[in-house]
Order: C-alpha cells, then structure tokens, then sequence
C-alpha cells in the first residue's frame, strides 16, 4: 500500500480541497441557521398574533357578559311598564268604587301574569292531592286529611321559577300519615 493512499484505497483529500468541503459545509450550516431563525422568527410573529386575538376575544367575551348583567333586564323591566301605568291610572281615579278598583285590579294582576310568564317566571301552585315535592314545595305543616299522606292539602303561597330554577318554593300544607 502507499503511504498516499487512504485505508480504503482512496485518495486523501488535500488541504485546500478539505478547506473547500469545512467552508461549504460552513455555508450551507449558516443558510439552514438563517433559515431557521427566520422560521422561529414567524412562529414568533404568528404566537404572538395569536396571543393577542385570544387576548382580544376573551376581552370582547367580558364586555359581553357585562352587558348582559347590565341589560339583562332590560326586557323585563319593559314588560313590567304596562302594569306600573295601570296601576298609575287606577290610583289618579278619585272616587271609584269598589267594583271599578277590583276589576282594574284583576286586569293589572293578568297584565303582571303576562309580563312574568313571557319571561318565563310561572307560578307553582301544586292542586289539592298533587304528590309534595320538596324541590317545588315548602310543607308548613302535616294535617289530617282523607287523602294519600304526604299529598298537597293546600297552598298557602304560590311559588315561582325561572325556567327550571325555583325562585320561591309553593308554601303547602301536606296530609299527615294517619
């Protein structure tokens, strides 16, 4: 073998041609860094576009759910005004009698009904025999009566609820268990 020769039986790369290969190498090891921080730098650039619309949504989250509360009963309240002004208009009656005062109340306490059931507030007012519900309903007392113990006997109060949420339980008596 010559001493020229690589172990492999190849030639060695000179110095100048070893130089060549360390700076192309070097060359083409600073394109593939510029091109990765150039990458990094759009991923920075896109995180923190992104950051901000998250932050920008969740802001325009808040303000909507402020609103809300604010206004939120804003549509109640607006149901509510034709029963002020009938209330309003029966009081400004100076002499009436006692016929025209309760039949201007019933008509103020339907218009009241209305008001509430459009926005879905309904009253409980379980019927005489209906099963106690405690999730509906407050037992007062136990009585005796001719009917299923644990049946509603009266309502001393009706309730009320919002949707499905009870606002005031129905205040009930209940038939005693005999």
């Amino acid at each position: 073998m010559s001493d020229n020769l690589h172990p492999q039986g190849q030639n060695p790369m000179s110095a100048e041609e070893l130089e060549a290969a360390a700076a192309a190498n070097q060359s083409q090891l600073e394109a593939e860094l510029a091109e990765l921080k150039a990458k990094n730098a759009d991923l920075a650039d896109q995180y923190l576009r992104a950051k901000a619309e998250a932050e920008n949504a969740r802001r325009r989250a808040d303000d909507e759910v402020a609103k809300a509360r604010k206004f939120g009963v804003e549509s109640f309240a607006e149901s509510l005004l034709p029963v002020i002004d009938s209330l309003d208009a029966a009081l400004s009656i100076q002499n009436a009698s006692p016929e025209q005062l309760r039949e201007g109340s019933d008509a103020t306490l339907r218009q009241l009904v209305s008001a509430l059931e459009r926005n879905k507030v309904l009253a409980i007012n379980p019927a005489a025999g209906d099963k106690f519900d405690p999730h509906h309903h407050q037992a007062i007392s136990a009585v005796p009566a001719a009917q299923d113990p644990n049946t509603v006997v009266a309502v001393l109060q009706k309730g009320y609820a919002i949707a499905d949420r009870v606002l005031r339980p129905a205040l009930v008596t209940v038939a005693a268990a005999q």
